[in-house]
């Protein structure tokens, strides 16, 4: 039986509303027109189409105020739903303020899963479940699964519990029980994933468990199958808000629906232009059907910006315009003018961090023209985390204080970690700490007896773990699986040891083949979890990085001073962050690099998704372009390195969207004019892109300037910064010359100022001419 009491339900007192309505309202004085009429169109279905910095959040709160100062509703008559802990206490102390008061009362204040736990304890028996419900973690969560999975024989390296678990949470999202998944979706997890999925929700019973997806998916069946349960709650919640409604997924758009056809006192707030979160279940179309859903639905567009200069403003209505799904508005603002929106392609990545970063260095030191502006109002918003790479190497290397929002700074990640670890144990085998790590990663067979049976063979002999498990293996301490599994590992850094001092193999060449030998590069292809891919990617920018190294050690070394130096002094910094984490943030000056086509637009969203992962895309341009207050900088590079390949890129399609009115060029010239593979550009905004020259601009002045003032810690082959794209090498075919790692040989090939040469000892190898000597006075 249900645990609700009727008695809970509230009713309204029509005496005490007319007497409540004379109360003085100085929370309505400081809203805009649209604001106000949203605030004050209380009955009915309301959407409120806020765009970016429209004061949406002010807008909400004055809603809830207005319904409890005129008598329309007591706060425990409202029920206001947030998708994060921030929002919700965000709203109640502004609740709060705006009452001139502390808000008390106010139970149905919450994110959508707090709200579903309240009422779930509530009606626990109409799902099979206990009052006293435990909540699982993920890390519980998967630990279950993998005991279902090994149940069914099921190879878990080939299926990992934790791709299943992404399968579920997408059913869930979907508000699907596995008696309702369709048939279209029977050949997940092997054809399996049904089936699991119902031994797991009968196993969570038994347990008396729940895990997140499940608290609105048993209160969407409750609701369902238990009309009298709705109708009482639907008596109860005389008024639903919703804030980022364009981010709600399946499972919480029924449940606001069903709730909400009581009264059908619901006001939606959302941006269409902005739902960015498809990869996790976001319907933007729960949005873009508000009307259909709620017949005479009464839609408020807030317009006004209050944030972004008009030129901003002009370059992301600009770019947004390109998407057909959306309900369309247009933002403005009183603002002044302002600087327009900066565009600026460079040769490769590495060139746009230093540039980057002497911009962040002027724009602190107030020498761009304008006031000194602090390093906690700048912002690097990225597409991919890999990306991060190149700007915290710059930032390190000339002492720019800097955080990553939203995870671990680049060589802090845990597959950057782990591959290293196995570079240190190849060039110092007497490493403990890196043997430990990834003796048993990817998975051996070595667990913590093995590894223990390793440790003390090492301390009895007084010698390193490597070869304790040397030792350990000759005496035939350690059969079966992991010990034919070590046999492996330890012949591999043996092999891997000695291509240390090879010659004729590059150092990159040489991570490349520990990583892949070592299999922990076919681990991660082989995980199904939505990381891996960006796993993947920040391996590929790990051994690009050793590009600028003479050889590992030198790397290793690099990193761990520069790791080592880096303080958190509490004081200002600039941060870096991907687009997804910057979302609801703002900054006076805003970068936005690596705008093209395959990195921004994503190749992978284009390819999953089609023309809708293409729209989700521009709309994570338009967050990108909104979040800055006064200065947006999109820059592209011309040419990105992967594994030491050179390839070429075009400017995103974006950039083509962008008004030219509303956009200032800075590209150097010729950088589309080189022999390098780069195919010109045809719009006019290219054309600009190509043909601007800032040569005598105070940012480039600048940038050639401090080229010979560089600090000697720095990388050695980032200490050049001017590229010419036009450069006529000094060294001629067939002269002779000299590298210092590569030894002696001869040019055999000429591309500007890179060319192709054929050493006696590495072979062919293309190198940039700076790295060369001639020695015509040697025969050779």
């Amino acid at each position: 039986m249900s645990s609700f009491d009727e008695m809970d339900a509230f009713e309204g007192a029509s005496l005490s509303a007319r007497a409540m309505a004379a109360r003085p309202q100085p929370y309505l004085d400081g809203l805009n027109p649209a604001q106000r009429a949203a605030v004050e169109q209380m009955d009915g279905p309301v959407l409120m189409l806020a765009g970016a910095g429209t004061g949406k959040t002010k807008a909400l709160t004055a809603r809830i105020v207005h319904l409890m100062n005129t008598g329309r509703a007591r706060p425990n008559e409202i029920l206001a739903v947030t998708f994060t802990n921030k929002a919700a206490r965000e709203m109640k102390t502004r609740v709060g303020h705006m009452l001139g008061q502390q808000v008390e009362g106010m139970p149905w204040l919450g994110t959508f899963h707090a709200i579903c736990v309240k009422l779930l304890r509530r009606h626990a028996e109409l799902a099979g479940l206990k009052s006293n419900f435990t909540i699982l973690d993920t890390d519980d969560q998967l630990r279950l699964l993998k005991q279902l999975i090994r149940a069914e024989n099921i190879d878990d390296k080939r299926w990992p519990a934790r791709m299943l678990a992404g399968i579920i949470d997408g059913w869930k999202n979907r508000a699907l029980t596995p008696d309702k998944v369709p048939a279209a979706d029977a050949g997940l997890y092997n054809h399996r994933g049904t089936e699991v999925y119902d031994q797991y929700q009968r196993r969570l019973k038994e347990l008396n468990a729940v895990d997140f997806g499940d608290l609105l998916l048993h209160m969407v069946t409750i609701f369902q199958t238990h009309p009298d349960i709705l109708e009482q709650y639907q008596r109860w919640f005389k008024f639903i808000l919703v804030d980022e409604y364009q981010d709600t997924n399946v499972a919480q758009y029924l449940w606001l629906r069903l709730l909400a056809q009581g009264h059908r006192n619901i006001c939606c707030v959302g941006d269409d232009d902005q739902s960015i979160y498809g990869w996790r279940g976001a319907e933007v179309g729960n949005i873009l059907r508000f009307e259909t859903d709620f017949p005479g639905a009464h839609v408020v567009k807030l317009e006004q910006n209050y944030r972004s200069t008009p030129h901003i403003l002009a370059a992301a209505s600009g770019v947004i315009a390109g998407n057909e799904g959306r309900l369309g508005k247009t933002l403005w603002t009183e603002a002044e003018d302002g600087e327009k929106v900066r565009l600026i392609g460079h040769w490769d990545g590495e060139e746009e961090a230093r540039w980057i970063g002497d911009e962040i260095e002027a724009m602190q030191r107030g020498t761009r023209g304008q006031a000194p502006m602090d390093l906690d109002q700048m912002a690097i918003l990225v597409r991919a985390s890999h990306q991060m790479r190149a700007f915290e190497d710059r930032f390190l290397t000339i002492g720019l204080p800097y955080r990553v929002i939203g995870g671990p700074r680049f060589y802090e990640r845990l597959e950057i970690r782990d591959a290293m670890a196995y570079f240190r144990v190849v060039t110092s085998p007497d490493d403990d700490l890196a043997f430990e790590r990834i003796v048993n990663t990817p998975k051996r067979g070595l667990g913590d007896k093995a590894q223990q049976k390793i440790q003390i063979t090492a301390r009895e002999h007084g010698t390193n773990l490597v070869e304790g498990a040397r030792i350990l293996l000759a005496h035939d301490g350690l059969g079966g699986k992991g010990g034919a599994q070590l046999r492996l590992l330890i012949n591999g850094i043996d092999r891997w040891g000695r291509m240390v001092g090879d010659e004729t193999m590059s150092h990159v060449e040489l991570a490349e083949i520990i990583l892949d030998e070592s299999g922990y590069t076919g681990m991660w292809q082989n995980d199904k979890t939505p990381e891996a891919p960006g796993r993947l990617e920040n391996l590929k920018e790990l051994v690009k990085a050793l590009e600028q190294f003479e050889n590992l050690q030198g790397f290793l070394e690099h990193v761990s001073l520069i790791m080592d130096n880096e303080s958190d002094d509490g004081g200002a910094k600039v941060s870096i962050m991907t687009l997804h984490a910057a979302k609801g943030l703002e900054f006076p000056a805003v970068f936005l690099p690596g705008w093209e086509d395959g990195l921004f637009p994503s190749q992978r969203s284009m390819d999953e998704s089609g023309i809708k992962g293409l729209e989700e895309e521009r709309r994570l341009a338009y967050v990108g372009i909104t979040r800055a207050e006064e200065l947006c900088t999109i820059s592209f590079a011309a040419n990105r390195r992967v594994f030491g390949q050179w390839q070429s890129s075009m400017p995103s399609r974006f950039i083509d969207e962008l008004p030219e009115e509303n956009v200032e060029v800075l590209t150097p010239p010729g950088l589309y004019g080189g022999g390098y593979g780069a195919a010109m550009p045809t719009s006019n905004l290219h054309d600009q892109a190509a043909e601007a020259n800032v040569y005598n601009s105070p940012g480039w002045r600048r940038l050639q300037a401090r080229a010979g003032e560089r600090g000697m810690s720095q990388p050695k082959e980032t200490r050049n910064v001017t590229i010419d794209m036009n450069a006529v090498s000094s060294f001629t075919m067939g002269e002779r010359v000299f590298h210092q790692k590569f030894g002696y040989g001869a040019v055999i090939g000429i591309e500007g100022d890179k060319l192709e040469v054929e050493f006696e000892k590495a072979g062919t190898k293309k190198v940039v001419s700076r790295f060369l000597s001639g020695c015509d006075d040697v025969p050779f």
